[in-house]
């Protein structure tokens, strides 16, 4: 019979209490408790722990049993994001775009959210869209920003919809169309976004009815189509 070493039984005893002790965690945030919370978390971030940091983060970030202190809320997203966390690489991404914990920095900005919107995150997907339609660290490039923001719409991110029924309405990158841009505010209007619902009633006004009609029918289509059947 095999028997482990003492270094590998000392990793699964160690392996253990960090679960025992994630568990805690975990166990106190969903009471309510943060600061019992934070402690459980703390050690188990400081040893690497990819769940623990992305905790902290948000812990800081929200300021849930602590005051919020975005730069100890950067630290800890950074640590996650380097571990390849998506959440945290759309989120530090944010914090660069705004100046949150860090100076801003649209060219770090974009390079956080590219990581996360090639990893197939919507919200990154959009903000990054959003940057490439302003030109905010990176040249304006409409025809990039109509693909992104289409790549989120069709995982059904709602800001993206409305954003793509803007990109149409104004042309932006491709040519002028009310039906087709009356169609993804129609779509955004169907999760009872008020935005979505408000363009759609605008656009409206310089349509007819069997435009309306068309952009309907094409919005019903590509949702019953699970956003595979939206040209």
């Amino acid at each position: 019979m095999k028997f482990l070493s003492a270094l590998a039984v000392g990793l699964l005893l160690a392996g253990a209490v960090s679960a025992q002790d994630w568990n805690k965690g975990l166990a106190a945030y969903e009471a309510g408790d943060y600061t019992a919370a934070l402690k459980n978390f703390l050690p188990l971030a400081e040893q690497g722990d990819l769940r623990s940091q992305v905790m902290l983060a948000n812990i800081y970030a929200s300021g849930q049993g602590v005051p919020q202190n975005y730069v100890e809320a950067e630290k800890w997203q950074r640590l996650a994001a380097e571990q390849g966390a998506t959440g945290m690489q759309y989120n530090l991404g944010v914090s660069y775009e705004r100046g949150l914990g860090v100076p801003q920095n649209y060219v770090e900005a974009v390079k956080w959210y590219r990581l996360a919107a090639e990893q197939g995150v919507p919200m990154a997907q959009n903000n990054l869209g959003v940057m490439y339609d302003l030109g905010k660290g990176v040249p304006q490039d409409y025809v990039e920003a109509l693909k992104l923001y289409r790549l989120s719409a069709e995982q059904r991110h709602v800001p993206a919809q409305n954003n793509l029924g803007g990109m149409y309405f104004k042309g932006k990158g491709v040519p002028q169309d009310n039906v087709t841009s009356h169609m993804w505010f129609n779509i955004a209007a169907a999760s009872g976004d008020e935005k979505g619902q408000k363009s759609r009633e605008l656009i409206a006004e310089k349509m007819t009815p069997a435009e309306i009609s068309e952009a309907q029918r094409r919005a019903s289509a590509c949702m019953a189509s699970n956003y595979q059947d939206c040209d």
